[in-house]
């Protein structure tokens, strides 16, 4: 056997210990005869460089050095899920779904719902090739040389896998490793780690893949993507995952009735305090993928899954004073300031108490003993209070009259449950927000500088509004605290860069009330420019798509003010890009123009993102549902009854996709 012959063998003798180990929970040698062999692999690629080979099992105890991660685009858009907090909430979710596919029989795959970080891995040829987390669910950073330490995480696939996929888990830390690992920190006086879930997210984000390789994280995945895969349903994709070498949970299960997915919900709300990780749910899904393309998205969540979350651990602990942050809008948010209590695996010292008006409904007063609970929910919250254990001198709280920052008094306006501080320009916290959200990654995504800088350059009279980030020189910069030569040179370069920023993320970056990313867009595409959108009036603003009378009043209140003329202006000079760059246009032609499409069903020439894309690539428009306005439904295999029998009743014509190709390219 010659070297090349004989480091393959090594290779797939320890891949194949690794997944006995790591998947099957079955070893077959002790970890002594492992290590012995992992270090002959190691001498040998070092003596051979010549067969390097980037997914050799010596890649599991790491060493790559990533100082930035890059960010990637997802082929495939990564949801979040809809959640429930009891049986009637998924009860009317089957009643949507049966109420769009027609009273079908469904079938439902019910999978434990992990807490970990979210990621996706992609696979081509059997081979690992890239390793994306969530992000914000359309860009992710890419991870992949601490994902390949992950010792249960294949590098290479055995089986009939397709030729390119994507899989997707969760990134968890058990209980078993978390335990160890802060141990560890306790006997070295070090602080330990405040819970599983964020310290796995961290770990993926560690620029030494060394570090990542010593933590025991594991991954659990649950579900494939990508185009033509061999699969009919969920559950048999979660089947095909752990024939190919994925660790995929045991625990998830197949049922026929809705009423064996509450069997499911119970049995796991009592039993999942037995499991090695956390869940904090049950995630249920519809199995047929046929069903699952039918019932399509909305703009956040696939229809066709839903998770259940267990009820929240709740806790009480004494209020000891409530405190008021001021955010970029103005708006005021009540805090309360709590005595440390353990909640749901974190010390909690903080809850939102969200308004005036919640304040007022439960009657929170300093010195309640109150009840605490996370509820699915990032931030805790506060629920209610102990009546029976009420001080007898108590006073109701009073709400600030005026800004805790600035002084000035505060406004509320009608209809809305907050209060504001109308200090636009002059209140710090405002002012240093909106330069926050101006440099934020969705807006103009300014390398080198972050919240904290933002901060020192006002309180170091630098910046009183976005538009003066741009006339920040190197010399300036260097003496703030902790600024470098180097790090004042990137700061230059990342402003500089950001005149490069497409006009719908610096219209968005503008922190407009009410104009988030996709109105931002709208807006964009729509007006061009922004000398167009500031001339805009209400009456104009609302006629455009999904635009409402509140964010075309917003618009127009921002335009009107002066100042925020002025900045505008700057911004121009600057070369800021104001106008929208029409040769990034993907229009090919206007022959649909006016007429509005429906898809629905599986295509052989397309995916139903590529057709939707051709029909606006072609002026039509994409509905997502049939109505009286539809022109015409492009059906593929297994269209849904419901939209079949709905499309007959109207007399619209109904197209499959070779008729509809014609309809292009005769330019009708």
């Amino acid at each position: 056997m010659n070297v090349l012959e004989t480091l393959q063998a090594l290779r797939e003798e320890l891949n194949q210990h690794n997944y006995n180990y790591y998947v099957l929970d079955k070893p077959t040698i002790t970890d002594f005869e492992f290590d012995t062999k992992l270090k002959q692999l190691q001498d040998l690629e070092a003596q051979h460089p010549e067969f390097y080979d980037e997914n050799s099992p010596t890649v599991r105890v790491g060493g790559a050095i990533t100082k930035n991660f890059e960010t990637v685009q997802h082929e495939y858009r990564m949801y979040s899920l809809d959640n429930s907090y009891s049986k009637e909430d998924l009860l009317d979710w089957e009643k949507r779904c049966q109420k769009i596919l027609g009273n079908v029989q469904l079938e439902f795959t019910c999978e434990l719902k992990y807490d970990g970080a979210s990621i996706s891995i992609l696979y081509e040829n059997g081979k690992l090739k890239k390793a994306v987390t969530r992000g914000d669910g359309f860009q992710g950073d890419d991870v992949t040389s601490n994902i390949k330490t992950i010792k249960s995480v294949p590098i290479h696939l055995k089986g009939d896998y397709p030729d390119k996929f994507e899989i997707r888990g969760e990134i968890i830390l058990p209980f078993a490793g978390f335990e160890k690992m802060n141990q560890e920190l306790i006997e070295i006086g070090e602080t330990p780690y405040s819970n599983p879930r964020n310290t796995a997210s961290g770990s993926l984000k560690l620029q030494d893949s060394a570090e990542v390789a010593k933590r025991p994280l594991d991954c659990l995945l649950y579900t494939l993507v990508g185009s033509s895969l061999p699969i009919m349903n969920q559950y048999e994709g979660l089947q095909k995952a752990r024939e190919w070498g994925f660790k995929v949970p045991q625990e998830s299960k197949l049922v026929y009735n809705i009423d064996e997915v509450f069997e499911f919900i119970n049995y796991w709300d009592t039993h999942r305090h037995n499991l090695p990780y956390e869940t904090d749910g049950v995630v249920v899904k519809v199995n047929q993928i046929q069903y699952q393309e039918e019932l399509g998205y909305t703009s956040k969540s696939p229809r066709w899954a839903m998770a259940y979350k267990f009820k929240a651990e709740q806790v009480t602990t004494i209020l000891n004073s409530i405190s008021y942050q001021v955010g970029r809008t103005g708006a005021i948010t009540p805090v309360a300031n709590l005595e440390p209590v353990q909640l749901a695996g974190t010390i909690v010292k903080r809850a939102s108490l969200h308004n005036a008006d919640q304040i007022e409904k439960l009657d929170i007063r300093i010195g309640d003993v109150v009840f605490v609970e996370k509820g699915g929910e990032i931030i805790p919250k506060i629920i209610g209070v102990n009546l029976n254990e009420r001080q007898e001198n108590s006073q109701p709280t009073e709400y600030i009259s005026h800004c805790p920052e600035c002084n000035t008094e505060l406004v509320r306006i009608e209809g809305e449950a907050n209060h504001y501080c109308p200090n636009y320009y002059g209140c710090p916290p405002q002012i240093i927000g909106r330069i926050q959200h101006f440099i934020s990654r969705k807006a103009m995504d300014i390398d080198g500088l972050g919240g904290e800088t933002v901060a020192l350059l006002y309180n170091a009279d630098l910046v009183s509004n976005y538009a003066d980030l741009y006339e920040l020189s190197k010399e300036q910069i260097i003496p703030l605290e902790r600024m470098a030569e180097k790090s004042a040179d990137n700061l230059i370069k990342g402003i500089e860069n950001s005149k490069k920023i497409p006009f719908e993320n610096v219209l968005y970056a503008l922190g407009i009330r009410y104009v988030g990313e996709t109105v931002a867009k709208k807006l964009a595409k729509h007006y061009k420019s922004i000398d167009n959108l500031a001339n805009a009036s209400i009456m104009d603003l609302v006629l455009v798509d999904e635009i409402g009378d509140k964010i075309a009043q917003s618009v127009v209140q921002f335009f009107d003010n002066q100042e925020n003329r002025k900045i505008i202006e700057r911004l121009k000079e600057y070369g800021v890009q104001l106008r929208r760059d029409e040769t990034q246009n993907t229009i090919v032609s206007n022959i649909l123009n006016g007429k509005i499409f429906v898809v629905s069903g599986v295509f052989e020439t397309y995916s139903r993102d590529d057709l939707k894309k051709v029909i606006e690539d072609n002026g039509g428009k994409v509905g997502s549902s049939i109505s009286s306005k539809t022109n015409f439904v492009i059906a593929g295999a297994n269209m849904g009854p419901s939209k079949l029998e709905k499309a007959t009743q109207l007399n619209i014509p109904i197209l499959d996709e070779y008729e509809f190709n014609k309809m292009i390219d005769a330019k009708i």
